[in-house]
């Protein structure tokens, strides 16, 4: 419970205490004036009914005024203890309930409304983070079975190109070759896509720590865009540029250059072929940028952005390797961004996809 809650239901508790005890106080005041001036007013006998009740309260009059002070307090106060001791119950009640999952909000008294309140949006943010949990499991179980059938494939394929070649030892040169190739391609594509998962599994369980330096990201992002030609054009593609020269940002170099290579990896696996790919960085800040790349694909599903930078979430469900690794790469990204004290976004229309990083 928020500090403000607590402090605002014991003032209240407080509150209705002493406002009952100063009612109370001003009421005998008030009872006892009243019936020590009527009192005065009257000329009593010896031998009248009340006289003898009139002259003891008379020469009592403190001891009788203290004495039921003493014991309305005393009630008052018993009430009140009571009262709390039956919220405090309530309370605890609405938790067990909460807990074991027996309803689905709290209803407590108006007094209580504020605790009602908190306590609905705590059991709001559990059962989102459950479910969550739930999602986050879910994706897991089902990232393991397609890495089996991801790493079981070129695994296979490797197998049965070095069996060929085992087998048939007069097999061609040129043959020889080809399936040597092959075998190589498929091995590389098991290596990237172990080096992905045991890259996230160290970032996740282990302390990464920045090795920051002054750095010249214009010429770096052009080094690396001039190193992703190959790959571009394979499918047709191209890229355009557009940056500032001379943009320095205080980063670490190695780790910003892994987020580039996952965000123009996504670009050229989910992007048209044959179009373009565009990339603009310009400065934000003395030591900071912002980065956008733009490519033109399916636009991405409004209920899907959310889930884009989560551990093993891929956003095509045929577990094709020719449009994707294993679903870890943007959520390495933006491990890697927000270590930096940045942020990474995504935004997709009219079949365009935008990457959109701030350090």
């Amino acid at each position: 419970m928020e500090g403000d809650v607590r402090q605002k239901v014991a003032k209240q508790l407080v509150k209705g205490y002493l406002v009952h005890m100063l009612v109370y106080i001003v009421a005998v005041l008030a009872l006892l004036g009243i019936a020590y001036w009527w009192c005065n007013s009257q000329i009593w006998y010896s031998w009248d009914e009340l006289y003898p009740l009139v002259h003891w309260l008379h020469v009592n009059v403190v001891a009788v005024f203290l004495g039921v002070m003493l014991i309305g307090c005393v009630a008052i106060t018993c009430v009140h203890f009571y009262q709390m001791a039956r919220m405090l119950e309530l309370v605890t009640t609405a938790v067990d309930d909460l807990c074991s999952k027996r309803i689905n909000s709290v209803k407590l008294p108006a007094s209580l409304q504020e605790v009602e309140r908190k306590l609905n949006e705590i059991m709001i943010g559990i059962r989102d983070s459950q479910q969550e949990a739930k999602d986050a499991e879910q994706r897991k179980n089902d990232m393991i079975i397609y890495m089996a059938h991801d790493l079981k494939t070129p695994l296979t394929s490797v197998i049965g190109y070095l069996t060929l070649l085992k087998d048939e030892p007069e097999i061609s040169e040129e043959l020889r070759q080809k399936y040597l190739d092959i075998a190589w391609n498929k091995a590389g594509r098991l290596e990237d896509l172990v080096n992905e998962f045991f890259e996230l599994t160290r970032m996740n369980f282990a302390h990464m720590s920045l090795n920051c330096s002054m750095v010249n990201m214009s010429m770096m992002v052009e080094q690396i865009m001039y190193e992703f030609k190959p790959l571009l054009a394979e499918k047709g593609m191209d890229y355009l540029l557009e940056t500032e020269p001379e943009i320095m940002v205080y980063c670490d170099i190695e780790k910003m250059q892994r987020v580039f290579d996952n965000l123009l990896k996504n670009a050229i696996n989910y992007g048209y072929p044959d179009s373009m790919v565009h990339v603009y960085l310009e400065p934000k800040g003395e030591k900071g940028m912002r980065l956008i790349v733009q490519n033109h694909g399916q636009t991405i599903p409004a209920e899907k952005l959310s889930y884009l930078f989560e551990q093993f979430f891929r956003l095509d469900s045929s577990r094709d390797s020719k449009t994707g690794g294993t679903g870890l790469g943007l959520a390495i990204a933006k491990q890697i961004v927000e270590l930096h004290g940045g942020k990474i976004s995504c935004e997709s229309s009219n079949e365009t996809i935008v990457f959109i990083v701030e350090i």
